[in-house]
C-alpha cells in the first residue's frame, strides 16, 4: 500500500473510531485524525505480530478492521491521558 493510501486509511479509520467511541478525548478534529493514522499503524503492527495479517491492500476488510481497532485503542489511551486536563487555561 502506498504512503498516501495509508494516510487516507488512517484518516478515515480515525473518523470512524471517533464515531464508535464518542466522548471528550481532548483535541480537535486534526488531533483525532492524527490519532487515527497512529492507530492504523498500531493496528497493522498488532495484526502482523499477533495474527499474521498484514495491511497490504487498501480494499481488504482486514486492513480496515485492524486500522479501526488500532484507532479505537489509541483514542482510548489519548482519552485517559487528557482526562484531567481542563479546557480553560485562565488563571
Amino acid at each position: 500500500m502506498s504512503f498516501l493510501a495509508f494516510l487516507i486509511l488512517g484518516l478515515i479509520a480515525g473518523a470512524i473510531a471517533k464515531l464508535i467511541l464518542p466522548g471528550n478525548q481532548g483535541g480537535g478534529w486534526f488531533v483525532t485524525l492524527l490519532l487515527g493514522v497512529v492507530g492504523a499503524l498500531l493496528g497493522g503492527w498488532i495484526g502482523s505480530a499477533l495474527l499474521g495479517i498484514g495491511m497490504g491492500e487498501f480494499w481488504n476488510i482486514w486492513t480496515w478492521l485492524l486500522a479501526i481497532g488500532g484507532s479505537i485503542i489509541v483514542l482510548l489511551i489519548w482519552g485517559l491521558i487528557t482526562r484531567g486536563r481542563s479546557k480553560s487555561t485562565t488563571a
